[in-house]
C-alpha cells in the first residue's frame, strides 16, 4: 500500500469522524431542546464551534475527493491555513475559558471532546505535516478576519431579537453592548495574532523543509 493510499484513508477517516461528530451534536441538541425545533436548529448554527468544525469536515472531504470535486476553494493553502487558525481558536477558547462552566456527561462528553479538542488537534497536525505552505502569504491575514467579524455581528444582531447568545462573553443582555464590543475587539485581535503565528510557522516550515 502506497503512502498516498494511506493518506487517502487517513483523510477519509478524519472526514467521517468530523461529520459523525457534527451529526451527533445535532441529534443531542435536538433531544435536549428547551425551545422549538426550529429555534433549536437556528441556535445550533450560531455556535462558532459547529460552523468551524463543518469547515474542517468540508476540507477533509474535499481533499479526499480531489480531483473529483469542484470545491477547489477548500484546496487552497491559504483557505486551509485560515481554517487551521479558526479551529485552533475554537480549541483554545473552549479549553481555557468555557470548559470550566459546564460538565457534560456520557455521549455528550465524547462529542464535546471531539469538537473542541480531538478534531482541532488532528486538523492542525494535518495542516502542519501535509498541507502545502509555500503559497501562504501575510496579506491574506486581513481577509481571514472577515469570517469571525461577520460571525460576531450576526450573532449579536440575532441575539437582540431572539434573546439568545451562544457564548457568555458575547451576551449583550448580561454584559451590555460596550463590554461585548470590547470582548469582540479582543477576540478579533487574538484571531489576527494567531493568523500571524500560523503564517509565520508556514513560512518557516516551507523555507526550512521540516
Amino acid at each position: 500500500m502506497t503512502r498516498n493510499s494511506n493518506k487517502n484513508y487517513l483523510v477519509l477517516a478524519c472526514s467521517l469522524a468530523c461529520w459523525t461528530t457534527i451529526v451527533g451534536q445535532f441529534i443531542l441538541i435536538i433531544q435536549n431542546r428547551v425551545v422549538s425545533i426550529a429555534e433549536t436548529i437556528a441556535r445550533f448554527f450560531t455556535f462558532f464551534t459547529i460552523l468551524t468544525n463543518i469547515l474542517v469536515a468540508i476540507t477533509f472531504t474535499v481533499i479526499w475527493l480531489q480531483p473529483k470535486n469542484r470545491l477547489t476553494f477548500f484546496l487552497k493553502p491559504n483557505t486551509q491555513t485560515a481554517i487551521a487558525v479558526y479551529i485552533f481558536v475554537v480549541g483554545f477558547v473552549y479549553n481555557t475559558i468555557l470548559r470550566f462552566i459546564w460538565q457534560p456527561q456520557g455521549i455528550q462528553r465524547i462529542v464535546d471532546e471531539m469538537l473542541h479538542l480531538i478534531i482541532p488537534i488532528v486538523y492542525i497536525l494535518y495542516w502542519y505535516f501535509e498541507i502545502e505552505k509555500t503559497a501562504v502569504i501575510w496579506k491574506n491575514i486581513f481577509g481571514w478576519l472577515i469570517y469571525p467579524i461577520i460571525y460576531l455581528i450576526v450573532i449579536m444582531i440575532r441575539g437582540n431579537y431572539a434573546k439568545y447568545y451562544p457564548y457568555p462573553f458575547v451576551n449583550v443582555s448580561e454584559l451590555g453592548i460596550i463590554k461585548v464590543a470590547i470582548n469582540s475587539v479582543y477576540l478579533t485581535i487574538f484571531f489576527g495574532i494567531m493568523s500571524a503565528v500560523f503564517v509565520g510557522v508556514a513560512k518557516f516550515k516551507s523555507s526550512n523543509k521540516i
